[in-house]
């Protein structure tokens, strides 16, 4: 089968080999927000499809059979365009979320201006949801922001703090030092889920500093897989079909 998978996540390269090695012909698509994305075997095509049509285009050149939504839990626009298409068979692949334990302190915010209402005047934030989102936190000017990034930005610090650089995942020793060092009140993050970054919440919650949780946009209506093997099978299922 010729098979689009709309990758950008650790599940997506697992993925992906594993349909390269079942023989399928796999093509990968990464929206090229990371200036060095990690390769995932299999060849890729880098950039956006120009919206919907674009999208539509592209698996009907292509003869695309299945389109595998792989990409980041709040990549919302893309889910929605694959989900609208036409293609003969489409699912979402998005791991679980994370889920707080009885230890830690977290608040689910909507959206990143409800940040604002929780962090007090002086308060040291750690912002941990990507570059790109950095400027819709704009209403914590009040704090002092550290924002860490996987690419170095190319545009000037939107807030009252700094940048720092680094790639998932962290040990959790390390995570615990840093907020120590920076004298971290408030952790930001997305529910993104998966394994690769939840150290952070780790020394969040060794260090009792609450977090404020943006939670997941919606997802659209399609059949939806919560790991690789549920996904694999889906793929073996329709094969067979």
């Amino acid at each position: 089968m010729n098979i689009l998978v709309l990758a950008g996540t650790a599940e997506a390269r697992e993925l992906c080999h594993l349909l390269a090695a079942a023989g399928h012909n796999v093509t990968a698509s990464l929206a090229g927000a990371t200036r060095k994305p990690m390769p995932v075997g299999v060849p890729t095509r880098i950039g956006g499809f120009g919206g919907r049509e674009g999208l539509q285009d592209f698996v009907q050149t292509h003869d695309i059979d299945v389109l595998i939504d792989a990409t980041h839990p709040f990549a919302q626009r893309m889910s929605a365009s694959a989900a609208a298409i036409k293609v003969r068979h489409h699912c979402i692949l998005q791991r679980p979320e994370w889920t707080p334990s009885a230890d830690d302190t977290w608040i689910d915010i909507e959206t990143p201006a409800a940040a604002a209402r929780h962090v007090k005047d002086g308060q040291i934030v750690f912002l941990a949801t990507g570059r790109q989102t950095i400027v819709a936190f704009a209403g914590l000017g009040h704090a002092y922001v550290y924002a860490r990034t996987i690419d170095q930005p190319t545009h000037p610090y939107p807030h009252n703090g700094e940048f720092l650089q680094g790639r998932p995942p962290f040990p959790i020793e390390h995570e615990i030092e840093l907020f120590k060092r920076l004298e971290i009140d408030w952790l930001i993050v997305k529910n993104a889920g998966g394994p690769n970054s939840v150290s952070k919440l780790d020394a969040a919650r060794a260090l009792h500093i609450p977090v404020l949780m943006l939670k997941r946009p919606i997802l659209p209506e399609a059949h939806v897989m919560s790991s690789v093997e549920e996904t694999m099978d889906w793929v073996v299922r329709l094969g067979n079909g």
